[in-house]
Formats: C-alpha cells, structure tokens, sequence
C-alpha cells in the first residue's frame, strides 16, 4: 500500500540513505534511519511504522535478531531482514524472529518494490481475515481469572478497562483502537488478536475493521447498514446483518 510508513534499521548510513531513496522513489514514507537496535525501539514507539527493515548485523547493544525479537514481542510489527551474510547459520538465527522475508544485499530497487509490496498485502490479507461468525445460542461469557477487565498501556502506566466499558473497537494500520465513553486506547496489536482476547459475548465484529459492544448500540440505521453508539455511526458489512438483528430484540 503507498504512504505506508517504514522504518529502516541499518547501520551503514550510505546503505541507509539509499535504500531510503528507493523507499521514497517507491512512494512510502520512512519514518526514520536509525543504526542502532536500543534506539530502534524508542522510534517505533513514537511512530508507529508499519514495517521495519532490520539490518541482521547491527552493532551497540543488541544485534538485528535480538531487536526484531524485541520488536516482535513488544510491538508485532512485520519486518523484513536485510543481510550481507546469508549463510545457513544466520539464516536460521533471524528465523526465531519470524520475520516476513529476507533481502541480500546489495538489491536494485526493482526488488525492493516487489518485496515490500508482497510483505504488505500479506500483513493486509492476514488483519482482514474474519472469522466466522458463531451462533447466538454459542455466546456465552467464560469463567477465568479477571474475565470482565483488561489491562492496558496508556501514558506509561497500565490502566484496568471494564470490558463493559468498552463501546468499540477498530483497526488502525498496524494497531488496534478501542473507544470507551471519555477516552481512545491504541494498542500495538491487530483487531483480530485484541477480539480472540476479549471474553465477553457482548462484542461481536460487525466489519472487517470494527468490533463492538452490543449492550452499547443507541440505534440501528438504514434497516442495518449502520449503527451509532454514542457519537459515532459504524458501518456494518452485509454479512454480519443478520447476525446483528439475532442478537437485538426488536419489538
């Protein structure tokens, strides 16, 4: 996708610089050069790229694999490696970071476009994935430690949200925002993880990019196309419909 935002991570500025050129040639935005993997992370969580280019040979504190370790487990982003040495030993270490594919450099910027743009609309394919939908009489809320709350990262602190004070969430890029009644979360992880960690059979997904609290619906509109809770009106995806109207009691 053009304008998606990405951060490259390579210690060798020339090499930097010109793949940067590419990026931007190519129509995306970088976000950053940075050499160093400590120095990685703060950038990620500043700005939010969508994927990273990792150099696999970084020098400071911690090499590429342990940064894309790092970045995997903190913020699951999709990375692409990039690598001089592509010997089987490396290749297998840089394989516990899961990473989207692997570049050897040096590559030409044709390269460069295909890779990206594959990783892309791989990481786009797998978000937008729906499940199915399961039947009313399947909802039901699960006994387990803490099942009616959720933590979550906000201004440096972790802050407990009543699921039942959850109106909404959507997908936003690589992330996942929900909205209570005062405030919006955003959190490093995809819709579809932050729905399968609910345990609640009051959400239900009524778009590819939105799940929401029924108990929090105000008013169904244009006979289900859309609904508003509070302030906002979503939009709901012909196949989600009738699951909708199973799940209100119209009179």
């Amino acid at each position: 996708m053009e304008n998606a935002k990405i951060l490259i991570v390579e210690d060798e500025i020339i090499i930097a610089a010109d793949i940067s050129m590419m990026l931007n040639n190519l129509g995306y935005d970088v976000t950053g050069i940075i050499p160093r993997g400590e120095d990685a992370l703060k950038s990620i969580e500043a700005t939010r790229p969508d994927l990273v280019l990792m150099d696999v040979a970084l020098k400071g504190k911690m090499n590429g694999i342990e940064t894309a370790l790092s970045i995997r487990e903190t913020h699951q982003i999709p990375l692409i490696f990039l690598t001089a040495n592509a010997d089987d030993d490396t290749y297998n270490q840089a394989k516990a970071a899961q990473p989207y594919a692997f570049m050897s450099k040096p590559f030409r910027q044709a390269d460069l476009s295909r890779t990206v743009e594959l990783v892309l609309q791989k990481v786009a394919e797998e978000r937008n994935q729906i499940p199915p939908v399961a039947p009313v009489e399947a909802f039901h809320k699960e006994e387990s430690i803490l099942a009616d709350r959720i933590f979550v990262r906000y201004k440096d602190r972790m802050v407990k949200i009543m699921l039942n004070e959850i109106l909404f969430a959507e997908a936003d890029r690589s992330y996942c925002k929900f909205h209570t009644s005062d405030t919006e979360y955003l959190m490093s992880l995809p819709l579809g993880t932050f729905e399968e960690k609910l345990q609640s059979g009051d959400f239900m997904r009524i778009h590819r990019s939105h799940i929401i609290n029924v108990t929090k619906i105000d008013a169904v509109l244009d006979n289900y196309n859309y609904v508003s809770i509070g302030k906002h009106t979503l939009p709901v995806s012909r196949g989600f419909q009738e699951a909708l109207a199973l799940r209100l009691k119209v009179i």
